[in-house]
């Protein structure tokens, strides 16, 4: 069994660094493409499309994966993930229309239009058919998910490559290979599936799409806050910056998710078994404190490296022509141990279960961000874009030495369980 969830693990982490590696090459050929303005609509709209994917995030696998493992019967779990896909696909469809009915009604620049539409596409097709990939978690095997990932990922960068080759500099050419990649992976998923899935009909119960939509609306509330606080900054800043200026701290922000992808890596990694393995809250505490001061250490010295590298890693990724990232990189990666730190105290509140904890967290963050952006944006431009991203990963430090203090009420084993 261990090693069954070891080599899951891996794969896991294979997929995520294969993401980073490609997604870093294909976004680096994208910007030199299209140049500081195309790539400030092409990542501007992204934002949009982001942000607006959160209606398709309902039914997450908090709520799904634990009750494909209490009852393994086929039937049951085919019943479950029709019923789970079938909410998600609503959802998604939903807010898709929501979306290219407020940017067509209320944006100015028609490219950032049509990539919305296009872009937005994936949102139709990522998470209902991700239900197959809570499917595949629950039975500890995400091998075949990360092969049809790595497929996708081959497809962008294969597409992405024989377009700049073919010296194309449309951004909306580049972002339907973002829609067909997302169409493949939900292709070879719901085969992978179909070919598995037990032949019987399955009609829709209201009782448990509630029961579905009830527990797991904290969660949902939770990750809806946290992508409108991550996307939130570009949003703001358009409306006061020059689009040149605007993929410049796009560019920038786009090296620095790379980074901190691996605090989540890393605070995964940590969790199973410094974390949930622990028999009592107070262990659990105790290893939290050194998993931060670890994280913390971490994050500092890979931002200082960052950072000093930064003119160096701009230069290689985008081109001479965003010089002005630079800058912005070196300020942004200084902020890297509070998110390392971030992903660290997050791990506590995962073994409480308290998704509460969670919404109130983002809220806090999400309205530091937009306070402070609100304030030194107009002054300070793309800078204070990022004073607003530092205050924001500050007030989630903070927050989490909070739930930290607050978890010293006693807390049963048996609810971590």
């Amino acid at each position: 069994m261990r090693m069954q969830i070891a080599r899951n693990v891996l794969w896991l982490v294979l997929e995520r660094g294969l993401q980073v590696v490609f997604g870093i090459v294909s976004v680096a050929l994208i910007a030199r493409a299209v140049g500081p303005a195309g790539f400030a609509e092409f990542q501007y709209a992204q934002s949009l499309v982001l942000i607006a994917s959160a209606f398709a995030l309902i039914c997450g696998n908090e709520v799904v994966v634990p009750r494909l493992v209490a009852d393994q019967a086929p039937a049951a779990q085919h019943r479950l993930l029709a019923h789970v896909f079938g909410l998600r696909e609503l959802a998604a469809i939903v807010g898709y229309v929501m979306l290219v009915a407020v940017v067509a009604m209320t944006e100015t620049d028609k490219v950032i239009v049509v990539i919305v539409i296009i872009v937005g596409i994936p949102m139709l097709f990522r998470e209902p058919f991700g239900a197959v990939r809570s499917w595949l978690q629950s039975r500890t095997d995400s091998r075949p998910g990360v092969v049809f990932g790595m497929v996708g990922l081959a497809f962008r960068m294969v597409a992405v490559g024989a377009l700049y080759l073919a010296g194309t500099n449309s951004a909306p050419d580049y972002a339907w290979v973002v829609a067909v990649e997302s169409l493949l992976f939900a292709v070879l998923l719901a085969r992978y599936y179909h070919k598995r899935s037990p032949r019987v009909a399955v009609q829709f119960d209201w009782s448990l799409a509630r029961t579905l939509l009830r527990d797991g609306m904290v969660f949902w509330m939770g990750m809806m806050l946290m992508l409108c606080a991550k996307r939130v900054d570009q949003l703001l800043l358009k409306p006061h910056i020059p689009l040149v200026e605007l993929g410049a701290y796009a560019a920038s922000m786009q090296v620095l998710d790379n980074f901190m992808m691996l605090g989540a890596i890393v605070a995964s990694s940590l969790a199973p078994m410094m974390i949930y393995a622990q028999p009592s809250l107070a262990l659990v505490r105790r290893n939290v404190v050194y998993a931060t001061a670890g994280m913390v250490a971490m994050g500092v010295v890979g931002g200082g490296l960052l950072a000093y590298c930064s003119p160096w890693i701009i230069a290689l990724i985008y081109g001479d022509h965003y010089e002005a990232a630079a800058s912005l990189l070196r300020l942004s990666a200084m902020a890297s141990g509070l998110v390392f730190a971030d992903a660290a105290l997050s791990l506590l509140v995962i073994y409480l279960r308290k998704p509460n904890w969670l919404v109130e967290k983002w809220l806090l963050v999400l309205c530091t961000m937009v306070v402070v952006d609100l304030i030194v944006i107009p002054t300070y431009g793309a800078r204070g874009a990022v004073y607003g991203y530092i205050a924001g990963n500050a007030v989630a430090v903070l927050a989490g030495i909070g739930f930290f203090l607050r978890s010293r009420e006693p807390v049963p084993v048996e609810q971590a369980a």
